[in-house]
Protein backbone atom coordinates (compact mmCIF):
# COMPACT_ATOMS: atom_id res chain seq x y z
CA UNK A 1 0.00 0.00 0.00
CA UNK A 2 3.00 2.56 0.97
CA UNK A 3 4.17 1.93 -2.39
CA UNK A 4 1.20 2.85 -4.30
CA UNK A 5 0.86 5.77 -2.66
CA UNK A 6 4.39 6.71 -3.19
CA UNK A 7 3.73 5.52 -7.05
CA UNK A 8 0.73 8.12 -7.06
CA UNK A 9 2.34 11.08 -5.23
CA UNK A 10 5.50 10.72 -7.96
CA UNK A 11 2.71 10.54 -11.16
CA UNK A 12 0.63 13.93 -9.59
CA UNK A 13 3.88 15.71 -8.84
CA UNK A 14 5.23 14.74 -12.43
CA UNK A 15 1.67 15.78 -13.61
CA UNK A 16 1.64 18.80 -11.97
CA UNK A 17 5.49 19.79 -13.12
CA UNK A 18 4.43 19.38 -16.92
CA UNK A 19 1.75 22.14 -16.43
CA UNK A 20 3.33 24.51 -14.69
CA UNK A 21 5.80 23.98 -17.29
CA UNK A 22 3.46 24.40 -20.27
CA UNK A 23 1.88 27.27 -18.54
CA UNK A 24 5.60 29.10 -18.17
CA UNK A 25 6.19 28.04 -22.19
CA UNK A 26 2.82 29.68 -23.06
CA UNK A 27 3.30 32.99 -21.22
CA UNK A 28 6.79 32.97 -22.75
CA UNK A 29 5.42 32.91 -26.20
CA UNK A 30 2.68 35.22 -25.38
CA UNK A 31 5.23 37.68 -24.70
CA UNK A 32 7.11 36.83 -27.53
CA UNK A 33 4.36 37.77 -29.87
CA UNK A 34 3.59 40.71 -28.15
CA UNK A 35 7.33 41.82 -28.40
CA UNK A 36 6.77 41.77 -32.22
CA UNK A 37 3.48 43.14 -32.31
CA UNK A 38 4.32 45.81 -31.55
CA UNK A 39 6.90 46.94 -34.03
CA UNK A 40 4.44 47.36 -37.12
CA UNK A 41 4.88 49.63 -40.12
CA UNK A 42 2.06 52.38 -41.09
CA UNK A 43 1.58 53.68 -44.14
CA UNK A 44 0.01 56.98 -44.15
CA UNK A 45 -0.56 59.01 -47.30
CA UNK A 46 -0.62 62.85 -48.08
CA UNK A 47 -4.25 62.15 -49.73
CA UNK A 48 -6.26 59.38 -51.11
CA UNK A 49 -7.76 61.16 -53.63
CA UNK A 50 -6.04 63.08 -57.20
CA UNK A 51 -7.96 64.85 -59.66
CA UNK A 52 -6.21 64.95 -62.83
CA UNK A 53 -9.16 67.95 -64.28
CA UNK A 54 -10.03 68.01 -67.61
CA UNK A 55 -7.77 66.74 -70.19
CA UNK A 56 -8.48 65.99 -74.29
CA UNK A 57 -8.14 62.17 -75.21
CA UNK A 58 -5.10 63.55 -77.68
CA UNK A 59 -3.65 64.80 -74.87
CA UNK A 60 -1.93 61.57 -73.97
CA UNK A 61 -1.17 59.49 -70.87
CA UNK A 62 -1.89 61.49 -67.52
CA UNK A 63 0.24 60.97 -64.54
CA UNK A 64 0.30 61.61 -60.87
CA UNK A 65 1.71 60.83 -57.76
CA UNK A 66 0.72 59.68 -53.78
CA UNK A 67 3.30 60.15 -51.48
CA UNK A 68 3.08 58.80 -48.24
CA UNK A 69 5.23 58.17 -44.90
CA UNK A 70 6.08 55.35 -42.83
CA UNK A 71 4.52 56.38 -39.75
CA UNK A 72 5.05 53.18 -37.91
CA UNK A 73 8.18 51.27 -36.15
CA UNK A 74 9.52 49.00 -38.39
CA UNK A 75 10.44 48.34 -42.29
CA UNK A 76 7.53 49.47 -44.61
CA UNK A 77 6.80 46.71 -47.32
CA UNK A 78 4.90 47.08 -50.30
CA UNK A 79 3.60 44.00 -51.42
CA UNK A 80 1.28 44.86 -54.37
CA UNK A 81 -0.61 47.80 -56.05
CA UNK A 82 -3.35 47.53 -58.35
CA UNK A 83 -6.02 49.08 -60.55
CA UNK A 84 -9.09 48.66 -61.21
CA UNK A 85 -9.35 49.07 -64.98
CA UNK A 86 -5.89 48.60 -66.92
CA UNK A 87 -5.74 51.47 -68.59
CA UNK A 88 -4.51 52.80 -64.98
CA UNK A 89 -0.94 51.10 -64.23
CA UNK A 90 0.66 52.14 -60.49
CA UNK A 91 4.42 51.57 -59.90
CA UNK A 92 5.84 51.39 -56.78
CA UNK A 93 9.28 50.95 -54.89
CA UNK A 94 10.37 47.33 -54.33
CA UNK A 95 12.85 48.43 -51.50
CA UNK A 96 11.92 48.30 -47.57
CA UNK A 97 10.80 52.31 -46.45
CA UNK A 98 12.20 52.52 -43.23
CA UNK A 99 10.59 54.06 -40.32
CA UNK A 100 10.07 58.05 -40.45
CA UNK A 101 11.02 57.61 -44.41
CA UNK A 102 8.66 58.75 -47.87
CA UNK A 103 7.75 56.57 -50.37
CA UNK A 104 5.46 57.17 -53.04
CA UNK A 105 3.01 55.29 -55.68
CA UNK A 106 3.14 56.54 -59.51
CA UNK A 107 0.38 56.40 -61.41
CA UNK A 108 -0.38 56.73 -65.53
CA UNK A 109 -3.93 56.80 -66.55
CA UNK A 110 -4.15 56.40 -70.58
CA UNK A 111 -7.77 57.23 -71.37
CA UNK A 112 -6.95 56.30 -75.20
CA UNK A 113 -9.85 54.64 -76.83
CA UNK A 114 -12.17 55.07 -73.74
CA UNK A 115 -15.67 56.87 -73.60
CA UNK A 116 -14.92 60.36 -73.02
CA UNK A 117 -16.73 62.29 -69.55
CA UNK A 118 -16.14 61.27 -65.73
CA UNK A 119 -13.42 58.73 -64.71
CA UNK A 120 -12.85 57.45 -61.22
CA UNK A 121 -9.91 54.25 -60.93
CA UNK A 122 -9.31 52.96 -57.89
CA UNK A 123 -6.10 51.69 -56.78
CA UNK A 124 -5.40 48.74 -53.99
CA UNK A 125 -2.53 48.88 -52.12
CA UNK A 126 -0.83 45.72 -50.16
CA UNK A 127 1.39 45.97 -47.36
CA UNK A 128 2.93 44.99 -44.38
CA UNK A 129 1.75 48.16 -42.65
CA UNK A 130 -1.14 47.64 -39.58
CA UNK A 131 -3.90 48.84 -41.88
CA UNK A 132 -3.18 46.27 -45.14
CA UNK A 133 -5.23 47.85 -47.31
CA UNK A 134 -5.51 51.01 -48.29
CA UNK A 135 -7.29 52.36 -51.53
CA UNK A 136 -6.08 55.25 -53.45
CA UNK A 137 -8.50 57.05 -56.24
CA UNK A 138 -7.45 59.05 -59.31
CA UNK A 139 -10.69 61.00 -60.95
CA UNK A 140 -10.83 63.22 -63.91
CA UNK A 141 -13.03 64.40 -67.24
CA UNK A 142 -11.59 63.47 -70.50
CA UNK A 143 -13.30 65.09 -73.49
CA UNK A 144 -12.74 64.16 -76.84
Amino acid sequence: MMIMKKTFFIAALGLATMCVGAQVHQVKAAQTVSAKAEKQAEITFDTLRVNLGTFSEKSGEQHCSFHFTNTGDAPLVINQAFASCGCTVPTYTKDPVKPGQRGQIDVTYNGKGKFPGHFSKTITIRSNAKSEIVRLTIEGEMTK
